[in-house]
């Protein structure tokens, strides 16, 4: 019976075995089915996808009327593309026009500005040469010649220190001019100026007024670098507290255009150069300057006439206090003083004032 129960276990284990397999056999013909068919899914949707493309993407079938619409479509389309090309090309020309319209214009304007400033530059050399003719012209009319003191010269008192180069000063010499020749080429001559360190040695003449001489040279022929000239207020027989001579400053140094030389230090730092020879019909003067200064245009320094010594002595005193450089000089007011004014920049005055330390009478 024990045996029998053993060969029943053993074919129990077989059995089982064989049911196993048999599983395992049929569960990977199901796997295997079922890739089939997937791979058969996917073929499918394969053709699927490829018919309905080609759906999709077949020609149509278009109508002669269809047709006709397209290409009438498609020339209107041409057209409107013609005209705004043709409205874009006007612009461009338009605006091209507009350009050319402005370059034009600016040319034109540097052309009038190149002949204006032709003529100015042609004018200003003329006038230049103009003036060089006449000074030398007038050289030659005149004798300059340096006077020693005489019974004749006078000395104006001062207060000064003995360490005032006032003392040394008063001991130069006079300057004479004969005008008996230059009056003839023009009456209104008054006298001849020299500044010491300058191209200042001219004559200078007067009218009745400050402005015809600003546009006239010596000759009295027109010419916008003028002359040397004595205020119409002044007068130089009988002198004024001031005495005041105008001129030009050229860009050559002609007419007072060297007095901007003042400023210098070398200028100042020669003492000799801080005097002034002056002389007319009536009389040869010294004067020993004081103050010297560029600024803004103003007439404050223009008078003539005061009201009292204490006025004079003020208004000296304010000239002083303008002056770049200190001359260590005294001013009293028993004093005449001489001005000499011209032009610094278009708003500026470059102005120099001396008083009267020496005369001696013709």
């Amino acid at each position: 019976m024990g045996k029998h129960f053993e060969e029943t276990r053993k074919e129990k284990r077989k059995k089982a075995k064989r049911m196993a397999k048999e599983g395992k056999r049929v569960k990977h013909e199901q796997v295997k089915q079922n890739t089939h068919i997937e791979k058969e899914l996917e073929e499918l949707a394969l053709e699927i996808n490829k018919e309905v493309n080609l759906k999709e993407y077949k020609k149509p079938n278009i109508s002669n009327s269809s047709t006709a619409y397209l290409r009438g479509e498609k020339a209107k389309t041409h057209q409107t593309s013609k005209k705004q090309s043709n409205a874009k090309q006007k612009r461009k020309t338009k605006k091209r026009t507009g350009s050319n319209f402005l370059l034009g214009f600016l040319a034109l304007i540097c052309i009038g500005m190149l002949v204006y400033s032709g003529i100015h530059i042609f004018g200003w050399f003329k006038d230049n040469g103009g003036i060089e003719e006449e000074v030398e012209q007038a050289l030659n009319q005149v004798e300059i010649q340096e006077v020693e003191d005489d019974e004749n010269v006078k000395i104006v008192e001062s207060k000064e220190e003995k360490t005032s180069p006032y003392w040394e000063y008063i001991k130069m010499n006079l300057m004479d001019v004969d005008f008996s020749e230059l009056e003839k080429t023009n009456n209104n001559v008054q006298g001849w100026i020299q500044v010491n360190g300058t191209n200042i040695n001219y004559p200078f003449v007067q009218t009745t007024d400050n402005s015809y001489y600003l546009t006239h040279s010596f000759l009295k022929e027109y010419n916008e670098a003028g002359w040397v000239f004595l205020d119409y207020r002044n007068n130089i027989k009988n002198l004024d507290k001031n005495t005041i001579i105008y001129a030009h400053s050229r860009l050559d140094k002609a007419m007072f255009g060297s007095l901007k030389n003042l400023l210098q230090s070398n200028w100042y730092e020669n003492k000799n150069n801080h005097i002034i020879k002056m002389s007319t019909k009536t009389e040869n003067t010294l004067w020993q300057v004081f103050s010297v200064y560029h600024l803004p245009t103003t007439s404050d320094y223009l008078r003539t006439t005061f009201s009292s010594g204490s006025d004079f002595k003020q208004f000296t005193q304010m000239l002083q206090d303008r002056s770049v450089y200190d001359f260590d000089a005294t001013i009293n007011e028993n004093d005449k003083i001489l001005t000499l004014s011209t032009c610094y920049k278009t708003d500026e005055k470059m102005v120099m004032h001396a008083k009267l330390i020496k005369y001696s009478p013709k």
